[in-house]
């Protein structure tokens, strides 16, 4: 029987996926029941949701944000909703309060760049470096590296 060996490797690998606790440096973590109809993206921004323990997707407001859906690859996509890489209503989802973790940026960030969230639809509403204003609701979480439209490790330290 002849021996395969692999010949090609890529060059270059992922660094991470959305949701994807970033490394073992300390954090927190907590759950809560995803309360919005489509779920929770993992690495998606939460916010408190309307019944005690509960959590949903719409942008709230920095006293109503909870943290990043931490990516939890035991979560099936289910029939009501077909989304992958996502926790469905109902679920319990992981969040990281503190620490560091990857997800995805729209537009630029510097390293050290304070991380906000858009409340709109436009090109700078998702999570990106935008000043925080009456349509950017500010994080309290930095870039940990510079990146343009991609995944980004961010922590809160």
């Amino acid at each position: 029987m002849a021996i395969t060996i692999q010949t090609t490797y890529a060059e270059d690998y992922a660094k991470g996926y959305p949701g994807m606790v970033a490394n073992g440096e300390t954090s927190n973590r907590i759950s809560r029941t995803v309360e919005s109809a489509a779920g929770a993206a993992f690495g998606a921004p939460l916010y408190r949701g309307a019944g005690d323990h509960g959590c949903v997707t719409t942008v709230g407001t920095l006293a109503t944000f909870l943290g990043w859906a931490i990516a939890d690859r035991g979560i099936v996509p289910t029939v009501v909703t077909g989304a992958v890489d996502t926790y469905p209503q109902y679920s319990t989802a992981g969040i990281l309060t503190d620490g560091a973790i990857y997800v995805t940026i729209t537009g630029s960030v510097a390293d050290g760049a304070a991380i906000t969230v858009g409340t709109g639809a436009g090109a700078a509403d998702g999570i990106g470096g935008t000043a925080a204003d009456a349509t950017h609701i500010a994080t309290g979480w930095v870039a940990d590296e510079t990146v343009t439209n991609g995944i980004c490790r961010i922590v809160r330290r």
